[in-house]
């Protein structure tokens, strides 16, 4: 019997081989030796400081782009590499059916047909030429590291870089999402409301996270005079939006510091010398999905406005990894209406169309920002509005301080509910504009001498006058209305404070308190209301939440069993919670605490964990609080974080308009290179909540300097 399993076994490895032999791709790779000399054509040093977080001066412009390209590549050349696979839609030629489905999106949303339409007509030359550089800088690194790089990968383009933005965007208002919904959904959508079985699941996107903080003070609030700005958005510690820290100089002005995602060639959310930026993720309705009308007669056609139309139709193909360098080409259509991208499925004919469709100027858009001098030129760059959605919080030297709900909405017709798909039969649900920049919720300069955002409504940026009005936006534009927790007590932190120190702001960022009116709140109230009967369990864990301050401290001895009992069911609004999931949550963890630990009352450190290779740390803070840890299950009955507070940075503008700032990452600058002693070296900082100064001077850069090298130099003495 098991001689017949091994010969089956072994003729289906051989059918296998056969297969793909037979279908057996080949691939053209570049000689990287071409690109060996690239290192001459750019003027650039990198510095890197005591930390190992690189300090890169360039001539130019085009230089430093080039040398941050070359930087980042020495720590995490493996994700950025990720993201060019993505961004061609080749990641399945090295995931194999697992990114498929990404490569698939990449031919619906036709991301390469509008780059090659778009880039040279619509991108400035000075904007080619950084994207360029960039991709110049990643051929340098993978000629002189060639067994480190993807050869079918090169060369890498500034194509490639524009693209990467177009790529990523989608993908944070739950573009993939909608997608996994169409495909795997068995009924007809007409029924359903795709947007609220998206929100259910949306914690489990990499890309629309649950939370994100930034909030600006302004001197007439702070005691001694200064601009405050809190830049702390909440992202994965791994992967391809996880952050970088870097800080990029030319002698042409660019002076910037601040975070960057892999395959990205400047600061996304920083500061330069005049002002700074942050984003936390919003929620508009920036994505719609339409129903079809498909002709009986012709599967390829949809009737619009009384008439039958032709779906534009394209052939395209997919190489996917089957078995070592087997690759089979898997031959698909994809369809486009009026509307955009068409998905045909057994249950219904789907078109989407989205905010941003069409737009490749992301990268100018960020690049301008990081070149803005004042608030004017930072908000020109934002009338650009190629970055679709995200909240923006501004200060600058001049005392400045601004709230802008970014979003590229569109109008749309009021009489038809956006909230589910929309007949595509009729023009009058087509739209073709957005929403003005100057009617989006904006704040600036409020009388408060605050503004604060942490992925919460516009309409409680601040306290007191200055507001956004709701009756002003209709529900079509689906702007969020929710106050959470980390805005319920950042905004009364700061609105009982008219006096910040800097000690103090930083303190309100590193809040771990939950608001007794906030979700946690209201479901520890619920359940100090019950009859606990018999249950002796239950009983105890109720006398652990009477004595629970609501903090999430290190120290704390009863916050253990709250957090990790109601942690998974925080997104969902408590009256929709039965009574008895919360008994079966609270006894449940109640019963594994005391398994592991002898006690439901065990410190919060020893529980809640930062892992990072050999190192293992107690740390404080939780989700949903002002220092956001999200976790995951790590061993029997601990957590460990794996996002939310992540790269912080805090910058203060003095009296005078001097710019300092500080700044943490919860691993360190090394943040793919396990063997870096930068791998792991701010973590025990990080669970501190202490910040390391951040150098731009290089007078003081070279005071705390660990290296300095032309790139590729770093290579001669090893």
């Amino acid at each position: 019997m098991i001689k017949k399993i091994v010969y089956v076994l072994s003729g289906l490895v051989v059918i296998i081989f056969l297969i793909g032999l037979l279908f057996f791709v080949p691939r053209d790779y570049v000689d990287l030796d071409t690109y060996s000399d690239l290192g001459k054509n750019y003027n650039v040093e990198i510095l890197r400081d005591k930390w190992g977080v690189p300090h890169v001066f360039g001539k130019t412009d085009v230089d430093t782009a080039f040398g941050i390209a070359y930087a980042h590549a020495e720590d995490d050349f493996v994700t950025i590499q990720g993201t060019l696979l993505a961004a061609r839609g080749m990641l399945a030629t090295e995931l194999g059916l697992k990114g498929a489905p990404n490569d698939y999106m990449v031919q619906m949303l036709n991301i390469w047909d509008t780059i090659n339409e778009k880039y040279e007509k619509e991108l400035s030359p000075q904007t080619r030429a950084i994207c360029q550089a960039y991709a110049d800088g990643l051929n340098y690194y993978a000629s002189l590291h060639p067994d480190k790089a993807n050869k079918q990968l090169y060369p890498a383009r500034g194509k490639d870089v524009a693209a990467g933005f177009v790529h990523k965007v989608p993908l944070f208002f739950n573009m993939d999402k909608t997608l996994k919904l169409i495909f795997s959904s068995e009924t007809p959508l007409e029924t359903e409301a795709p947007v609220e079985k998206l929100e259910a699941a949306l914690h489990k996107s990499q890309y629309a996270l649950e939370g994100s903080n930034t909030f600006g003070i302004s001197p007439k609030r702070t005691s001694d005079g200064s601009t405050y700005l809190a830049i702390n958005s909440h992202q994965p510690w791994k992967g391809p939006v996880s952050w970088y820290e870097a800080h990029l100089y030319s002698d042409e002005g660019w002076d910037a510091v601040g975070g960057l995602f892999p395959g990205t060639p400047m600061v996304l959310h920083g500061h330069n010398r005049n002002l700074g930026w942050a984003h936390t993720v919003n929620r508009p309705d920036l994505l719609d999905v339409y129903t079809l009308e498909i002709n009986p007669d012709n599967p390829e056609q949809y009737r619009f406005d009384g008439e039958w139309k032709d779906l534009e139709v394209r052939e395209v193909t997919l190489n996917v990894r089957i078995l070592g360098p087997f690759v089979i080409p898997v031959k698909k259509k994809v369809y486009r209406s009026v509307h955009g991208p068409v998905i045909m499925r057994p249950h219904g004919t789907y078109a989407l169309r989205y905010a941003a469709m069409g737009r490749i100027r992301q990268v100018e858009q960020w690049y301008r920002m990081n070149r803005a001098r004042n608030m004017k030129e930072w908000i020109d760059a934002m009338k650009i509005r190629a970055i679709p959605c995200f909240n923006c919080g501004y200060a600058d030297r001049e005392g400045n301080i601004i709230y802008l709900y970014n979003a590229l909405i569109p109008l749309r017709n009021e009489k038809f509910d956006w909230s589910k798909p929309v007949p595509g039969n009729t023009s009058e649900t087509l739209w073709t504009e957005y929403i003005p920049f100057e009617k989006q919720p904006m704040v600036i300069n409020p009388p408060s001498g605050f503004v604060i955002n942490c992925n919460s409504s516009p309409y409680n940026t601040t306290i007191g006058r200055g507001n956004p009005d709701p009756k002003k936006y209709g529900k079509s534009l689906g702007i969020e209305n929710n106050v959470n927790n980390r805005a319920m007590r950042i905004l009364k932190l700061l609105g009982d404070d008219d006096s910040i120190s800097w000690k103090e702001f930083k303190q309100y960022k590193y809040d771990m308190r939950y608001d007794r009116e906030s979700r946690m709140g209201v479901l520890v109230k619920r359940l100090l209301e019950m009859d606990v009967d018999e249950n002796k369990t239950l009983a105890e864990a109720i006398g652990v939440l009477k004595k629970w301050d609501f903090n999430t401290n290190p120290e704390n001895t009863h916050a253990a069993l709250p957090v990790m009992a109601f942690e998974p069911i925080l997104k969902h609004r408590p009256d929709k919670i039965p009574d008895s999931l919360l008994v079966d949550r609270i006894v449940n963890t109640a019963e594994r605490l005391k398994k592991h630990y002898d006690s439901i009352s065990v410190p919060w450190k020893e529980v809640h964990r930062l892992v990072r290779g050999d190192v293992n740390l107690g740390i404080g803070g939780g989700p949903h609080v002002l220092h956001a840890v999200e976790n995951e299950p790590y061993g029997d009955a601990q957590l460990k974080g794996i996002k939310g507070d992540s790269y912080i940075l805090l910058a203060r503008w003095d009296s005078s308009g001097k710019v300092k700032s500080e700044s943490i990452h919860q691993f360190g600058s090394a943040t793919k290179d396990s063997s870096s002693p930068h791998y792991a070296d701010q973590s025990p900082l990080f669970v501190k909540r202490q910040l390391k100064q951040v150098w731009l001077d290089e007078k003081d850069i070279r005071a705390n300097l660990e290296e300095a090298y032309r790139p590729g130099e770093e290579l001669k003495d090893k």
